[in-house]
């Protein structure tokens, strides 16, 4: 696909810029999540404290994106995420601050401070992002997002592993994201600033909306329990080697996979998504002493982890806010809430409940085949009609092809 396909000559400064903040927010989210990680183990935290501290992270980025839905309304778009970003400098700041500290009760406020700097402008920006991508090309920059994200974040970490280097870069790293929005401004789209606000009644009242909430809940339910239970049960070497399986396999899909939503559609590609994962856990439930079974449970979960992020992290709520005529800040507010109570559970799990592997893994396949059940009667997010278009463009491409190849 060309360059002048995938984004709108009209927008490329404006798809640059979000791409960029997207990117580095995400990245920084993950730089320090691990920051933080070896802060705790540095301190000797308790597994309860881990799931205190980790829950406040959680609790502190959804309660803050609910807060940042309604913010940002009032607030110009342009001014909302100079402070957001400046606001998450102020935060590595923090956190570089944090490794001097001995006492983890130090380390709970400063952990929602750094959780609400980061969830307070994600609606805001994910917004931005909706306005400035179309139906026709909001998935495959969507992919390209991920597979940046994810090529740039392991190389990151494993360059700086120390704390007090890690501590930097994450400063410098979001910085730039400043730098960014001062170098090309934020374009504000006067056609998205008319479009009324939703409530969050309304949101969740929404059949179409619930129809995709709901199977995205029950797959973050689903993973956490999963997650942990492999992680207790599987050799620290063996597991730390599946993670980079999936990690590549997420990389090397995104791309493939925001094309393919654009264009057979989004509720085709998720479906895919929890079909294999919930293939590839009975597989696992079958044959849970098997290595071979986790190297393909890591090959699909990977695969999946790809299509729910680019689905319902990126593009779904912005299909939907726009088919809706409502701008998007509280619709990506709601859908990213799941992502972060995945991490919530897993460490809930950690701390209070353990089961043999194969059972594990039978409940899980057995509720991820529950979660097709909805999608069943979700609408399709992408127009038919972007789609006949998409289509009939094509033909015509291959028909002048070929009548250039005989005259």
């Amino acid at each position: 696909m060309s360059k002048g396909k995938l984004i709108n000559p009209h927008m490329s400064n404006a798809s640059f810029q979000v791409t960029f903040l997207l990117v580095n927010s995400l990245t920084w989210l993950f730089i320090e999540r691990r920051n933080l990680g070896i802060i705790l183990n540095k301190i000797g935290v308790l597994t309860q404290g881990n799931f205190i501290i980790w829950g406040v992270w959680d609790l502190a980025i959804i309660s803050s994106g609910i807060i940042g839905a309604v913010l940002s309304t009032k607030i110009k778009k342009s001014l909302f995420l100079y402070l957001w970003t400046i606001s998450g400098v102020l935060a590595s700041s923090l956190i570089y601050c944090l490794q001097y500290l001995q006492n983890s009760l130090y380390v709970i406020p400063l952990s929602f401070f750094w959780g609400l700097s980061f969830g307070i402008g994600m609606p805001s920006c994910l917004s931005y992002f909706a306005e400035q991508t179309t139906f026709e090309n909001r998935g495959a920059i969507s992919g390209l997002i991920f597979f940046i994200t994810s090529s740039i974040t392991p190389l990151v970490i494993s360059t700086s592993g120390m704390n007090f280097a890690l501590s930097l870069i994450s400063i410098g790293w979001r910085a730039t994201s400043f730098m960014v929005l001062i170098t090309l401004g934020v374009k504000e789209n006067s056609s998205e600033s008319k479009k009324a606000a939703a409530s969050f009644k309304s949101i969740l009242s929404d059949k179409n909306i619930a129809l995709y909430l709901v199977p995205w809940f029950m797959f973050s339910f689903v993973y956490g329990f999963q997650k942990v239970t492999i992680e207790q049960t599987l050799p620290a070497d063996f597991y730390d080697l599946l993670k980079v399986i999936q990690a590549a396999s997420a990389m090397i899909s995104a791309v493939i996979i925001g094309i393919l939503c654009d264009r057979i559609g989004r509720k085709h590609v998720v479906t895919y998504g929890f079909i294999l994962l919930g293939i590839a856990y009975a597989v696992v439930s079958i044959a849970p002493y098997s290595s071979v079974s986790f190297y393909f449970y890591s090959l699909v979960d990977g695969i999946a982890w790809s299509i729910f992020i680019i689905m319902f992290v990126l593009t779904l709520w912005g299909d939907l806010s726009v088919i809706n005529a409502k701008s998007a800040e509280k619709y990506y507010a709601i859908g990213s809430i799941p992502f972060f109570f995945a991490d919530f559970i897993g460490f809930l799990f950690a701390a209070y409940m353990q089961a043999p592997i194969s059972t594990a893994f039978s409940i899980a396949s057995f509720f991820l085949f529950l979660a097709v059940v909805p999608l069943m009667y979700a609408p399709e997010t992408l127009p038919e009609k972007k789609r006949r278009e998409r289509e009939l463009k094509e033909y015509i491409e291959r028909a002048k092809k070929v009548r250039e190849k005989f005259t």
